[in-house]
């Protein structure tokens, strides 16, 4: 994998670090110094208990997962003190549960909401998409759409996000469970983002259909653990970011069928600090189009659209578990740029994301808040 080279007036040495790195590494950061603006964090409500992703329906109202299993409603920016009734039951355990909620593109005609959660399967759990409608807030006309397999013992490396193209193809990104040597096969689910219709059904001209033993569904493969995933309309492009190891986080540019390496490549260690892979770049396998060392523990993001924030338009932002920020991340094409931290030690931000109206709002873990982000007015 070729290195990420840091446009920057200082650039300071990348070393390997954990994950839960303190606050004086973050030295090692390339820090944007592009933009001035100033937000302010608005808490809109601060009792949340594990949020992982939020969407607003036409009518007004806001869903927010929690991983227990609960989908909480909000309205004009309050929470209603109701809760969705009728969602599917979770494997709550380790880092599974309910994890992201997406609308279909043609919701306003047909109603669909798709969710993410670690599915019970006897002992085991697989990640799984399940779409439904809604009846007031009653969940109705359940349909499984999805469902990683072989289901697996292990509570960790779930993935998962959802994401609709402008053609309405979904993609799910799927975690690699601790398999580590079988992401590289393509006869499982694990460490892949998957392309779908709407209904479930496999495409045809997916890039492994027909291949002996391969699931149709698989699109790239090689992921370790992708919690965010987000789709760029004007540019048709899908960015990723995925956990590494101790250190080795990654963004990566989504495209058919391509390695992301897992965990053959990797600028990751091993947590007790000895060699993963020698190997950071291999023939045949993508590059990230930037990875960080040490781990910020990147999650869901998205790109910013709206005209409220001056000079973000076009940037990613993306939650930071490990360093408990939100990340702003500057592209030039495919090519990461440079970054800025906002909103530092407001806590473990899970999932960011841009209202119709055009509000960046994020949910955040320990503490379990809402927030709204404010742009200073000049």
């Amino acid at each position: 994998m070729k290195k990420s080279f840091l446009s920057i007036a200082f650039f300071a040495t990348i070393i390997f670090s954990s994950s839960l790195a303190v606050k004086s590494e973050q030295k090692y950061f390339a820090i944007s110094d592009t933009s001035k603006l100033e937000v302010t964090p608005q808490v809109l409500y601060d009792g949340l208990n594990s949020p992982w992703g939020m969407v607003w329906l036409s009518d007004g109202r806001m869903l927010i997962t929690e991983r227990s299993g609960e989908i909480l409603v909000f309205k004009n920016d309050k929470f209603t003190g109701e809760k969705l009734s009728g969602v599917p039951a979770v494997f709550a355990q380790g880092q599974g549960g309910l994890m992201d909620i997406k609308l279909h593109p043609d919701y306003k005609a047909n109603g669909w909401i798709y969710i993410t959660f670690s599915k019970p399967v006897g002992e085991l759990a697989s990640t799984a998409v399940v779409r439904f409608k809604l009846k007031g807030n009653q969940v109705v006309e359940k349909e499984d759409i999805f469902e990683a397999k072989p289901a697996l013992k292990a509570d960790f490396h779930f993935g998962s996000r959802i994401v609709f193209d402008k053609d309405k193809y979904m993609f799910i990104s799927v975690g690699e469970r601790g398999t580590q040597p079988k992401v590289q096969e393509l006869d499982n689910d694990h460490g892949k983002v998957h392309r779908l219709f709407a209904d479930g059904k496999i495409p045809k001209d997916n890039p492994f259909v027909g291949q002996d033993g391969a699931h149709g569904s698989i699109w790239t493969y090689g992921h370790r653990n992708p919690q965010g995933m987000v789709y760029d309309a004007v540019t048709n492009r899908i960015w990723e970011d995925e956990h590494g190891p101790k250190g080795g986080d990654e963004l990566n540019l989504i495209e058919k069928g391509k390695n992301y390496g897992w965990p053959k490549a990797s600028y990751g260690i091993n947590y007790d600090g000895t060699i993963l892979t020698p190997d950071k770049q291999l023939p045949g396998i993508e590059d990230p189009k930037h990875y960080w060392v040490p781990s910020i523990g990147p999650c869901g993001m998205t790109i910013v659209t709206s005209n409220k924030y001056p000079g973000w338009k076009g940037n990613l932002l993306i939650g930071a578990l490990a360093f408990r920020h939100l990340n702003r991340v500057t592209l030039e094409g495919t090519t990461y740029k440079s970054e800025e931290r906002l909103l530092q030690d407001k806590g473990r931000f899970r999932y960011v994301a841009e209202s119709p109206d055009g509000y960046i709002y994020a949910v955040t873990e320990g503490p379990g808040t809402l927030l709204k982000l404010m742009p200073k007015k000049k």
